[in-house]
């Protein structure tokens, strides 16, 4: 049976660090740190990831600001609030809840948010930090996998990696951060010719492809480490990831769970940017080098 790696219980262990981290620099600062999200239009999914990043900024006493505009107001006006977020002393961090309505190009969105206070660490002068190694915010999902991952003993050191994905979201910045980590990385994505042969050569085998059970026991060596990144609602109810859990559980050494694995590190990540921010803002030490590396 594989390892659990459960990112419930780590977010809770990282949220713990970030509650302490903030009440002993609070009166150094002269105020907690501040998370600013912004959504637009009401698709519903979007609404509870709202609803639960800030009962976690609460959790660990960093204060949320949000804003929820209509889906039919305009681009300008996004922007607009965006900008008055980049000119608030009170803010620290930045998300703006994606997707986007029909009809808006969150490009030029994401590149009006302060890369200083780019919660979600998507802003394209931190994609380049990533891509140079220079210290910035990292995107919160697949930084939180690689938290996931050394926390359970997996060391991407000399392992053969492969990323199922490509999106400037995971993917991407997944590879990025795998490589850094001194592993050899390959990025697959729905379109790759025999999928199964290359990700049976994974040791470590992240899949964030966006299509419910795409992988299967025939995709995955055994002993590997497989980071579910895909949630999804099934028809009959309840949700399932990318990877067929079922028949993989028995073959890997560790996989996530869906839900409860990536998802609570991806929310604690988002903190870890917040309060990093805040922290460098007034010359304080964060001692979360760790989590960002």
């Amino acid at each position: 049976m594989a390892l659990r790696l459960d990112g419930k219980a780590l977010a809770k262990q990282v949220e713990q660090r970030l509650q302490a981290l903030v009440t002993a620099n609070q009166s150094q600062a002269g105020r907690p740190p501040g998370l600013a999200l912004l959504r637009v239009g009401d698709d519903p999914a979007s609404g509870v990831y709202v609803a639960n990043k800030e009962k976690a900024c609460a959790r660990v006493g960093v204060i949320s600001v949000g804003v929820h505009l209509p889906a039919e107001t305009p681009p300008s006006d996004v922007l607009r609030q965006l900008q008055l977020f980049n000119d608030d002393d009170a803010v620290d961090g930045i998300l703006l809840q994606l997707p986007l309505p029909a009809g808006f190009d969150e490009a030029p969105l994401l590149e009006a948010i302060d890369p200083q206070k780019d919660a979600d660490g998507l802003h394209t002068l931190n994609l380049g930090r990533l891509l140079k190694g220079e210290p910035g915010p990292r995107s919160c999902t697949p930084a939180g996998v690689m938290a996931l991952l050394r926390s359970n003993g997996f060391d991407p050191a000399g392992k053969r990696a492969v990323v199922v994905g490509r999106s400037i979201l995971v993917g991407q910045p997944m590879a990025l951060m795998l490589q850094a980590a001194n592993a050899t990385v390959s990025v697959a994505h729905s379109r790759t010719s025999d999928l199964a042969a290359l990700t049976q050569q994974a040791e470590i085998l992240v899949v964030a492809a966006g299509r419910p059970g795409m992988l299967g026991s025939e995709h995955v060596r055994p002993g590997a480490a497989v980071v579910d990144v895909g949630i999804h609602r099934k028809p009959e109810g309840g949700l399932c990831g990318d990877v067929r859990a079922e028949e993989v559980e028995s073959i890997a050494a560790a996989l996530s769970p869906v839900p409860g694995g990536v998802g609570p590190m991806t929310v604690t990540m988002l903190l870890v940017n917040t309060v990093i921010a805040w922290c460098r803002r007034y010359g304080m030490e964060h001692g979360l080098d760790d989590l960002i590396v």
